[in-house]
């Protein structure tokens, strides 16, 4: 918007009908407002004051705009002895963590000592450096740090991709506390989640950003600064559009089945040296391609609200609903996040800004919000097995330390419940029928799902569904294809459905000569019978040409 306000003066009040001008000497102060719509301004007192309301009067603004000012009053509370005034409980949290707004410095500390205090369930590793040589740590959490078990499911919290959008960065620090303290007191819950789950945690993807937001402070940091990298790149507009891709392979196939869905590949101009892309970006690529994650979410701030894929529209309009194939579950996650939260949960919290996001339960469509090109979320989708969602934690974007037991508190049962999601659907591991090694790379179709997915490296695989019973293909090159139905219930855990492949007579007979071996009497009579049966092809059709 632009609209800001120059200049004002500033009243006070005790019982709102008395109101006294703050003064400047003799006269009343006049107080310097905005030059810009983003840039904020601290206004110092000039002298104490204790009261219970303050008055805002503009005197001057931009002169084609209208009167528009956003203020944070900085107080404090002072004692009441005579009991004059109620004041609202002291909000706060019962977990003993480190509540406060962490550099990068104290960031890195605070990780260690997290894996000193738990070194059986932790691990801190980085996947790359940023634009000015900050590590992208990520904190491990799993029963068997650094390794992929069979079967597990692999999951991811990303924050600060937006550098001065800090509450999640924090929450994910406070995160990595309380697992670790509740698993050591045998919180079953957690103990449960450490278990079965492979837990990554980034919680900062754009060091370089949040370090030129956290020298300002909460009060200074503004909407922008420290939003970009370095090189001012937008990071969650930075990943391939492999959107455009799928919607053009559809539309170029007249065979809509054989049009490409799913584990698209990277367009080459996105890989060149010289394309504009944030080292950020294509460490967190990398990490994505290396680690067969199932469930994501990246947390933002200054909204409430859930968002989930499609980011970007189909005819770059900037809003329309936009689904992917797996609508249903993706809305599933969102809401999940978004009725667990305490102040998304509430129907009478104030709107951030000027859209009321209640009306649709606190979750959107993204494109349907504002179309993004090149999102994590999309990228997440159609280039790995990984469902992945937008959480906006708070309409503050840098709130103030103070702020975060209580933020904390908001989110603590979402963020648990959320990982929780990760073991929804089905799971299981698809072998070779002979020698009951894994199989890499097999598809798994879900049918009336136009989104297939793949089997990580050992051959296991989990697919996200709702509750209900699907018909399950699965492929694999080599193998002969194979079907079942596989049911899946409402309980928070993942039904069990295992697939086994037979290899097709050219892979046995391909697998046997380049072994240098001998074929057996049984395949030398089948594939005299399929020579034939091709000669009787061949010579009909030379038959049915020459009769024309």
């Amino acid at each position: 918007s632009w609209d800001w306000v120059h200049t004002y003066k500033v009243q006070f009040s005790n019982d709102t009908y008395t109101w006294t001008p703050s003064m400047n000497g003799t006269q009343e102060a006049i107080f310097e407002g905005n030059i810009d719509a983003e840039t904020p301004v601290l206004a110092a007192l000039p002298q104490p004051v204790v009261a219970r309301y303050i008055r805002i009067n503009p005197q001057t603004w931009y002169e084609n705009g209208t009167v528009c000012l956003r203020a944070e009053v900085l107080g404090c509370p002072l004692p009441d002895p005579n009991n004059i005034y109620t004041w609202e409980s002291e909000q706060g949290s019962a977990d003993k963590l480190d509540f406060r707004h962490h550099n990068y410095k104290e960031m890195r500390k605070l990780m260690k000592e997290v894996t000193e205090e738990c070194p059986d369930i932790t691990r801190i590793y980085s996947i790359g450096k940023s634009y000015m040589g900050f590590k992208l740590y990520v904190m491990e959490i799993s029963d068997n740090p650094g390794k992929h078990e069979l079967g597990e499911p692999e999951f991811r919290y990303v924050a600060g991709m937006h550098g001065n959008e800090a509450l999640g960065r924090e929450l994910l620090l406070n995160l990595m506390q309380y697992m670790c303290r509740e698993y050591k007191r045998g919180n079953p819950r957690v103990v449960r989640l450490v278990e079965e789950t492979r837990i990554h945690l980034l919680p900062s993807m754009n060091p370089d950003g949040y370090e030129a937001a956290y020298e300002k402070g909460s009060e200074l940091a503004g909407w922008a600064l420290g939003r970009y990298s370095v090189e001012g790149i937008d990071m969650n507009h930075n990943f391939a559009d492999l959107n455009s891709v799928m919607w053009e392979s559809q539309e170029r196939e007249q065979d809509k089945t054989k049009a490409v869905n799913h584990y698209i590949p990277i367009p080459e101009y996105y890989t060149l040296e010289t394309a504009f892309v944030a080292p950020e970006t294509r460490a967190v690529i990398n990490w994505m391609e290396k680690i067969p994650f199932v469930l994501s979410a990246n947390l933002h701030g200054g909204e409430l609200v859930v968002t989930y894929p499609f980011d970007m529209t189909r005819d770059w309009a900037p809003k329309e609903l936009t689904p992917t194939a797996d609508d249903s579950f993706f809305r599933w996650l969102a809401t999940v996040y978004a009725t667990t939260n305490r102040v998304m949960a509430n129907p009478d919290r104030r709107d951030c800004h000027y859209e009321d996001f209640k009306q649709h339960n606190n979750i959107i469509n993204g494109a349907n919000w504002h179309t993004v090109p090149g999102s994590m979320n999309d990228f997440s989708y159609l280039h790995t097995n990984c469902f992945e969602v937008t959480v906006e934690l708070s309409c503050d974007k840098f709130p103030h330390a103070s702020e975060l037991p209580t933020e904390w508190e908001n989110n603590r049962e979402s963020l648990l419940i959320y990982m929780e999601q990760v073991h929804r659907g089905l799971k299981g591991v698809v072998r070779d029928k002979d020698t009951q090694a894994g199989i890499a790379d097999a598809i798994v179709s879900v049918d009336d799902i136009d989104h297939d997915i793949r089997t990580a490296f050992d051959g296991d695989y989990w697919r996200l569904l709702n509750p209900g019973e699907y018909e399950v293909t699965v492929r694999a090159e080599g193998y002969i294809p194979a079907k079942r139905m596989c049911r899946v219930n409402y309980e928070g855990h993942p039904t069990i459905c295992d697939f086994e492949l037979s290899k097709t007579f050219k892979q046995r007979l391909r697998e046997i000569l380049a072994k240098g071996g001998k074929v057996p009497q049984d395949m030398q009579l089948r594939l005299r019978m399929l020579r034939l049966r091709k000669l009787r092809a061949s010579t009909k059709a030379i038959n049915r040409r020459r009769r024309q």
